[in-house]
């Protein structure tokens, strides 16, 4: 019982310690003008970080480097592999469309999200895209310090609107 308690406490922290990595590269985003939305990837097994980053689309003008999709590339050719097996994503902002269906191709186990994406959210908000039987279907969990993520993105785009 108390070891199984432990268990339960170290799974806790490890989804806190990390969203708020995700939340660290989101607060870069948002100093380098970008949509504040910070991912990062880690090792199932081993509980280490295999890369973060966070949303690239102002700085780089290309719309498909979403946090998700940056750390996907990059983690794919640290691995040397186009399969990302025994992997969870930590990410500030439910997945869009896209980004959840370069999840599924590279088979990241499971998905922990802050804020809920009301426009493009892919996973529970507007389109439910793990329903279609033809995907590998992660887990995913949502909401994991969605106030801290919420505010973030709300600070950006009030600054963007006062601009």
């Amino acid at each position: 019982m108390y070891y199984y308690n432990l268990v339960i406490e170290f799974t806790i922290m490890n989804i806190d310690f990390f969203m708020n990595k995700a939340l660290d590269q989101a607060h870069r985003a948002l100093l380098a003008s970008e949509v504040p939305i910070g991912a990062v990837l880690v090792d199932n097994e081993t509980n280490e970080i295999i890369c973060s980053n966070h949303n690239r689309v102002n700085s780089l003008h290309n719309s498909t480097l979403h946090a998700e999709m940056i750390v996907i590339n990059e983690s794919c050719k640290k691995r040397k592999s186009k399969i990302l097996n025994n992997t969870t994503l930590f990410v500030t902002l439910e997945p869009c469309t896209m980004c959840a269906a370069a999840i599924s191709e590279v088979h990241i186990e499971k998905i922990y999200f802050g804020a809920y994406d009301e426009k493009k959210g892919s996973l529970e908000s507007i389109m439910k895209i793990y329903n279609e039987k033809n995907f590998f279907v992660p887990e995913f969990y949502g909401g994991m310090n969605e106030k801290k993520c919420s505010i973030l993105l709300k600070k950006f785009f009030h600054q963007k609107r006062i601009k």
